[in-house]
């Protein structure tokens, strides 16, 4: 998939290669229907508006070994080449893409919030091992009830504080920090979650999870996923 460009393309100052020609940003992901880890950098990529090519792993697969160690030595999805450079993991690239395309706005612009912004993406790349581990990301599934374990639900629950703290400063726009950022798209597979799951929600993550669930990056992740082939036991 190549995201349409816009104003800051790769080769900008900074960027692997610069001055000459612009080396080509590709983000190597796995089954968009269940790769949440994948979901991250493409939608922080997406939002910066510059060009870029997603290439497609799929997992549970005899030969997905070898195409992950051919792509990235730590043998993961996702992972972003840029030229020669190559950056694993999902907050990594996030913050790779924030550093080649300040002018997106991809953490605040305020201090206090950029700090906040970066507290509670911290929390979600650490933590909340019982929601990932009951609740697996399922963009088109639909399992009501099932997953809602005790620890789960205390999981969701520490989820909504976090959304509703952030959304009670915003001001902007409909996401956490107002507009776009990347504590956004790290919570983004939450909100699907929250969905597959019926996870309960109150007025504010109702309302998040529709915004999240209505940026055209996220609507076409989705529409690919549907030509992927299911994976048994996910």
């Amino acid at each position: 998939m190549i995201v349409p460009g816009a104003p800051g393309a790769p080769g900008a100052p900074g960027a692997p290669g610069a001055p000459g020609a612009a080396p080509e940003l590709v983000l190597h992901v796995g089954n968009r229907r269940y790769s949440s880890w994948s979901l991250r950098p493409y939608l922080a990529l997406a939002a910066t508006g510059a060009p870029f090519r997603t290439e497609v792993i799929l997992l549970d697969r005899p030969e997905t070994r070898r195409e992950l160690l051919a792509v990235n030595p730590a043998g993961r999805v996702p992972v972003l080449h840029h030229g020669p450079l190559v950056v694993h993991d999902a907050l990594a690239i996030c913050e790779y893409v924030h550093e080649l395309f300040p002018a997106a706005g991809l953490w605040p612009a305020d201090r206090a919030d950029r700090a906040r912004a970066r507290a509670i993406t911290a929390e979600m790349h650490a933590g909340f091992a019982a929601l990932r581990g009951a609740m697996s990301m399922d963009l088109l599934g639909h399992r009501p009830g099932h997953g809602h374990t005790p620890e789960a639900l205390a999981d969701a629950r520490r989820v909504l504080e976090v959304w509703r703290d952030a959304r009670a400063r915003a001001a902007g726009g409909p996401f956490l920090f107002g507009t776009f950022t990347i504590a956004d798209a790290f919570y983004a597979p939450v909100a699907t979650r929250f969905l597959t799951y019926d996870v309960p929600l109150d007025e504010v993550g109702r309302a998040y999870v529709a915004a999240v669930t209505a940026l055209p990056a996220f609507v076409a992740w989705r529409e690919a996923a549907r030509a992927e082939p299911e994976l048994p036991g996910h």
